[in-house]
């Protein structure tokens, strides 16, 4: 019988969009949470929610191992997780329920437990982690257990419900009294994150059922996809990006110390793909080369995708990336308006991205183009340049969201007296525009299929370049007529909502296009 059953609240099967992908991974930060409590003497058990049909297998995982604690550690390097979907809330709070209804203490650790402890407290949790949570949670496990003598209020980077003692705490008039439960929340000075991340020792890979996920790649996609890490924070300051983990900070591994997980992988499980999840892999100087080097030294290569930020690639970041087995790089190119980029904080010029698609497709290396529309002040003619940016950079994928006001941002303080009841997404493929932008909800969803259809008109007719096989050159022509009236049915629906929204005659209930906030 485990100490300890760890789990996620994010289920692939709540989120249809990703589940119709079927582009699974394991839940990454809660296999090195488990991996490090189980280094520490825990006994660990996994329930796995990526592919579990619903929360009633949780009911029977912990009917099956009967832990005495419950942990529901979020992986906080799953985007969506930081995004907080409403889906997966609801879902963490019945697994809270019925960990309780079971007699477990009940431990969260995650983005969204961060930035709202008070309701995940409210909601019967026992105790939360904020931030980085592997240290925080043996410390605390160790004083429940009578391992330790520190007391919970000594504890770095923990909010629990409880008597004020003499010990100062951190905490806000606002948190300080719950008004629904009448208790005292109590938060603890915040913890400094692991800089040794070499030290952690490798995720608990055996807790996964890895046939499982390796049949599903497979079949769906002909290859079998890993995932891994190797930094953990971002030092930029995107204005409309959560930090709620990290912060501004960012630790690395040294390449020794991936490649030589790299290698443990490709012994002991094959994977024909490695995907790094970090915000920006190899920032370090001279990372990414010596990376490249141990690569081919160990006999570690596994071809791989990452995230870059276009200002970072340049001709030696690129052929140190192809050399150590980079097939997919994802640039956060978010918009090709200076002015957008520049209200955004991003840091770097369009230019840039024009650069780095070049210096990218040089290499032989695919750049996958994270677009962003809907941000305050954005324009009309702003959205052109974003659509003449693909359209000249030829990304080789591309995935489209509209701006989403994270607490904890800038962005989210712009904006938060604009936002109603509802302030998360439901699920990935929700795009909803919670706040006032400068087009109404209608007008995204159209261009979001706008920009896809002339993506995929133009990259099957650059396909066709070259193409002699007559039944493979009919196949790639079936899609031109649907993705070439669909462009023009839906450039024309944008023209039209665009023209109604900022008719003079409109009483005008938002900001129209032409207004700069």
């Amino acid at each position: 019988m485990p100490d300890l059953l760890f789990a996620q609240s994010y289920y692939l099967r709540f989120d249809p969009k990703l589940w119709e992908a079927m582009q699974p991974y394991p839940p990454l930060g809660t296999l090195y949470a488990a991996s490090y409590a189980r280094s520490k003497g825990y006994s660990v058990a996994l329930f796995d929610s990526m592919l579990a049909e619903s929360e009633n297998e949780w009911a029977s995982a912990l009917d099956q191992h009967k832990p005495k604690y419950a942990i529901i550690f979020e992986d906080n390097f799953n985007y969506l997780s930081k995004m907080c979907l409403s889906r997966m809330r609801q879902a963490a709070f019945t697994m809270i329920e019925m960990a309780k209804a079971r007699g477990c203490a009940v431990i969260l650790c995650g983005a969204d437990a961060t930035d709202h402890r008070d309701l995940y407290l409210q909601q019967g949790a026992d105790y939360v982690l904020l931030g980085e949570g592997e240290i925080t949670l043996v410390e605390l496990l160790d004083s429940l257990d009578g391992r330790s003598n520190q007391p919970l209020d000594g504890i770095l980077g923990l909010a629990f419900k409880g008597q004020i003692s003499n010990i100062k705490l951190q905490t806000s008039n606002s948190e300080l009294q719950s008004p629904i439960t009448n208790y005292q929340l109590l938060i603890t000075n915040p913890r400094p994150d692991i800089r040794d991340l070499d030290s952690l020792p490798f995720p608990a890979w055996d807790l996964v059922d890895v046939a499982r996920y390796r049949k599903i790649w497979r079949e769906r996609h002909g290859y079998y996809s890993m995932n891994m890490v190797t930094t953990r924070g971002c030092p930029y300051h995107c204005n409309w990006c959560a930090k709620p983990i990290w912060g501004q900070r960012y630790n690395s591994r040294s390449p020794e110390n991936v490649v030589r997980e790299m290698k443990w992988l490709k012994e002991n499980f094959a994977p024909d793909h490695i995907w790094f999840a970090d915000d920006i892999m190899g920032l370090k100087p001279n990372w990414l080369e010596r990376f490249a080097e141990l690569i081919r030294e160990h006999d570690a290569l596994i071809p791989y995708k990452c995230l870059q930020r276009a200002d970072l690639i340049n001709g030696k970041t690129a052929k140190a990336l192809a050399d150590s087995g980079c097939k997919t790089v994802w640039l956060g190119a978010e918009s090709g308006s200076q002015k957008i980029l520049d209200a955004m904080d991003k840091g770097d010029k369009v230019q840039d991205i024009y650069d780095a698609a070049r210096l990218l497709h040089q290499h032989n290396i695919q750049a996958g183009f994270f677009l962003q529309f809907g941000y305050p002040g954005e324009t009309w003619d702003d959205i052109q340049l974003t659509l003449k940016m693909v359209r000249e950079c030829q990304p080789d994928d591309i995935g489209i969201s509209v701006s989403y006001p994270l607490p904890g941002t800038k962005f989210y303080e712009r904006v938060k007296m604009e936002l109603g009841e509802k302030q998360n997404w439901i699920d990935s493929d929700d795009l909803a525009v919670l706040y006032h932008a400068p087009y109404p909800q209608e007008f995204y969803r159209a261009l979001h299929s706008r920009v896809h259809y002339e993506f995929r008109l133009r990259r099957t007719l650059n396909n066709l370049t070259g193409l002699r096989d007559l039944s493979g050159l009919a196949r790639k022509l079936i899609g031109v007529p649907k993705n070439l009236f669909g462009m023009i049915r839906t450039d024309m629906k944008l023209r039209r909502l665009a023209a109604v929204e900022t008719a003079p005659t409109k009483a005008r209930s938002r900001p129209t296009a032409t207004i700069t906030r």
